[in-house]
């Protein structure tokens, strides 16, 4: 018996003692099952991809079909004008989804049982907007095959093209984490959609996106220069190669730097809104 305990001993302390996992590790493993939580819910309630993709060929196909005939753009195809547009508006309202999740969390609960796991905090909002830029990832795949199909044609190279839509992304991510704050502050996932209209609205539609700036009144026609939609739909259309030749793009130093105004206000964005939104997370309750 003596012998026995001794095997037994010898054993235990022999054997290897598991290894806690380093804080950036398991920062990393609470992302990808935040994420994964994310991913599977969409699988189970497609509606919210159906209709996400929906969206961006429907108003690939009006502008295309119903306004290209009205609006006329010199030197210049309205189908290859209006993508950039089509583009930068899709991402921008399809952010407002991370807020309007986030709420809905919320006042279900989800974020209670969160915050009862030994899990980073941040990690819950990253595995949040993580997923919503997967959507935003088939959105875009969704409006290039409609625009490829209607007649849109990147006339830049491959790697400018792709760093069009990387730039896309990145400015969605973003705007992500500002409407996961937003979230994260307002009472009911009902809010996030007026706030969506009342600010995101004038931002699309205020801007080059749709007509030239040059055409807008002047006080609209200034807004329209330092509106940040402005600047991200200049930088498309740059990078895709369908700025028309001879077009006014304003004085100002976004509109002649869209890309650098670009990256600098993704920048911004993320250094401002992530630990906010982490901060607003570890003092936030249940509102249901």
């Amino acid at each position: 018996m003596t012998v026995a305990a001794d095997r037994v001993t010898t054993s235990l302390e022999a054997a290897p003692v598991p290894r806690e996992p380093s804080p950036l590790a398991a920062w990393f493993s609470d992302g990808w099952i935040t994420t994964r939580r994310n991913l599977i819910k969409i699988k189970r309630v497609p509606d919210v991809l159906v209709f996400t993709t929906l969206q961006p060929i429907m108003f690939v196909l009006l502008f295309s079909y119903v306004y290209s005939g009205s609006i006329q753009i010199p030197g210049s195809d309205y189908k290859e004008f209006i993508m950039a547009g089509i583009f930068a508006q899709t991402v921008v309202f399809g952010a407002t989804w991370s807020g309007y999740a986030t709420a809905q969390d919320i006042r279900d609960g989800i974020i209670d049982r969160f915050r009862t796991l030994p899990m980073r905090p941040s990690a819950v909002l990253v595995g949040r907007t993580n997923g919503d830029l997967l959507i935003n990832s088939i959105s875009m795949v969704v409006m290039i095959l409609t625009g490829l199909v209607v007649g849109w044609r990147v006339r830049s190279s491959l790697l400018e093209g792709l760093a069009g839509v990387v730039l896309l992304l990145a400015f969605a991510y973003a705007l992500s984490w500002v409407m996961v704050f937003i979230g994260l502050s307002v009472r009911s996932p009902e809010v996030i959609n007026n706030v969506s209209f009342i600010v995101l609205f004038p931002l699309t539609f205020i801007s080059n996106a749709f007509v030239p700036s040059e055409n807008l009144p002047t006080p609209l026609r200034i807004f329209a220069e330092w509106n940040p939609v402005s600047a991200l739909v200049l930088a498309a259309r740059q990078l895709f190669g369908n700025v028309p030749p001879g077009m006014q793009v304003g004085d100002t130093w976004t509109m002649q730097n869209p890309v650098q105004a670009v990256l600098i206000g993704i920048a911004v964005l993320l250094a401002v809104f992530v630990p906010l939104s982490v901060w607003r997370f570890g003092r936030i309750g249940s509102r249901a």
